[in-house]
């Protein structure tokens, strides 16, 4: 509850700063929906050659399009800003007044900025998500959702983790924006079924630089494709990423000299 508390006053917090700015709400939806509408297009241009891709149908690769938006805002929420603004603290020394505050230093960290206004895609992704299944005609069952929340909650861990060992990094190097440009532009590849890709680009995509895990599997849990073997090895894949990267984090803390250093 504790923790629960404080991440609901650094919400109340980012709330209060983007209020300021309201304009940014309308930029920030316009943004989205523009690139909604290209994604849409560029699917509707490769659809009328072919009838599926990569064995997957167009509806199916919709669903998969919704789940890239709707992880795409929960990641520019809240983990991408709060990496940007530790890895700022760090080069900059002011990460002492992180560190002696009454609670972990990972977690104060890992929710410190909350970018309000990029609700708007996890909202579009939503909405392209449900039109998808209902474009599908299949009903989703109560396994398929507890499977599809799995995934996304065992997903975010993972994404969430591979984040903060790249931020981690900042603590020996100078340039970490570079590295965390690099994931952005290969998170665009999550917008397609990973089986399009050859096999050694799937395995850099899911094990190298985990976005499969974050958008193709849930989108197979909803549409009947997920296998009990890669639910699996994806909560096991969650499990070691969680641990590796708060080794990595105390490692990283023990060679901080900030400002009172």
């Amino acid at each position: 509850m504790k923790y629960l508390r404080l991440l609901m006053a650094y919400l109340r917090i980012g709330i209060m700063n983007e209020l300021a700015y309201r304009a940014n709400f309308f930029v920030q939806l316009f943004e989205s929906i523009l690139e909604l509408s290209t994604a849409v297009a560029g699917l509707a241009i490769v659809f009328s050659h072919t009838g599926t891709l990569g064995g997957w149908l167009p509806d199916e690769v919709l669903a998969l399009v919704g789940v890239f938006f709707l992880v795409g805002g929960s990641i520019r929420l809240l983990i991408q800003p709060s990496m940007e603004r530790l890895i700022e603290s760090v080069r900059e020394g002011t990460l002492d007044f992180t560190l002696v505050k009454p609670a972990d230093a990972q977690l104060l960290v890992s929710i410190q900025r909350v970018e309000i206004w990029k609700l708007t895609d996890i909202f579009l992704g939503l909405a392209v998500l449900s039109t998808a299944l209902a474009r599908l005609g299949k009903g989703v069952g109560g396994l398929q959702v507890i499977l599809f929340a799995g995934t996304l909650l065992t997903g975010g861990i993972i994404v969430y983790s591979f984040w903060l060992i790249l931020a981690t990094l900042c603590f020996w190097l100078i340039r970490v924006e570079n590295i965390l440009v690099i994931f952005q532009s290969m998170y665009e590849a999550g917008r397609w079924p990973m089986s399009l890709y050859p096999s050694w680009l799937r395995f850099a995509l899911t094990f190298l630089v985990p976005i499969a895990v974050a958008t193709t599997v849930p989108a197979q849990a909803l549409s009947g494709r997920l296998h009990w073997q890669t639910f699996a090895g994806m909560i096991g894949l969650a499990v070691v990423m969680s641990v590796v990267s708060r080794i990595f984090w105390r490692i990283g803390i023990r060679h901080y000299s900030g400002a009172s250093a």
